[in-house]
């Protein structure tokens, strides 16, 4: 049996989220067996390496495949937004230049509300971890997901646990995560089904109208794919007040 060894490691920032209580903001020892990858070893732990984009080993900065030794002192970054660490090993691929969602079957709402801000954001209740991923990687999306475990794939290179439950709240956390204020489109892709929303003549609706949106109303819009019809109805009003919140 493989003798157990120690290396000293600490996590900083919001990497403490993905620790139990007791690991929070201090240095921890942690046993090892075999001759593991820090990659291996800190995943073990619980942080996926999708959040990482730092680590340094006595002081030198290292990547994913450095493998540990005893008596190591690791220190572990999240992603940095302001501060350039260009001379160092910088384990996180550049950000995407369009942002484009697929959400895990755990994040329905917050796929809506997404599609509602004008982002690409795929999401389907009946998506498995394994879809999740390919789609992330063929077509270049960022996983938003609250199973910590689908972002240890090792084919995942962009993707974010979304920390909060409620809905506002994980809103406002992905626009912030990703800076997208600038990028907020309104109504511009259906919540239905994520397809493009154009404006459409009343005349070539007229016979998908009830009665008082016929007679109350002249602008209308329609989804390119599923062909679902809007309008700014009472509902626009609310979403828009759901807009401004998440602008400001």
């Amino acid at each position: 049996m493989s003798q157990k060894r120690c290396v000293m490691i600490r996590f900083y920032a919001e990497l403490n989220d993905f620790l139990e209580p007791s690991r929070r903001f201090k240095r921890l020892a942690y046993p090892f067996t075999g001759n593991p990858a820090i990659k291996d070893l800190i995943e073990a732990i619980g942080v996926p390496h999708t959040e990482i984009d730092l680590i340094l080993v006595n002081g030198r900065s290292v990547g994913f495949d450095c493998h540990v030794a005893p008596g190591d002192d690791i220190s572990v970054y999240p992603v940095f937004e302001a501060m350039d660490i260009e001379p160092v090993t910088r384990l996180r691929p550049r950000p995407l230049r369009e942002p484009r969602f697929v959400a895990d079957t755990n994040l329905g709402r917050l796929a809506r509300y997404l599609r509602m801000l004008g982002f690409d954001t795929l999401y389907r209740n009946d998506f498995e971890d394994r879809r999740i991923v390919d789609l992330s990687v063929n077509e270049h999306r960022i996983i938003l997901t609250r199973d910590r475990g689908i972002l240890k794939y090792s084919a995942v290179t962009h993707g974010y646990w979304v920390r909060n439950t409620h809905i506002m709240k994980q809103v406002q956390e992905v626009v912030d995560r990703f800076d997208l204020r600038r990028r907020i489109a309104p109504f511009s892709r259906c919540m239905v089904c994520n397809g493009n929303v154009a404006p459409v003549g009343k005349a070539d609706v007229l016979d998908r109208l009830e009665e008082g949106t016929k007679r109350d109303f002249n602008t209308f819009f329609q989804c390119t794919a599923c062909g679902k019809i809007y309008w700014k109805g009472s509902h626009y009003q609310r979403m828009m007040k759901l807009i401004e919140a998440v602008r400001a």
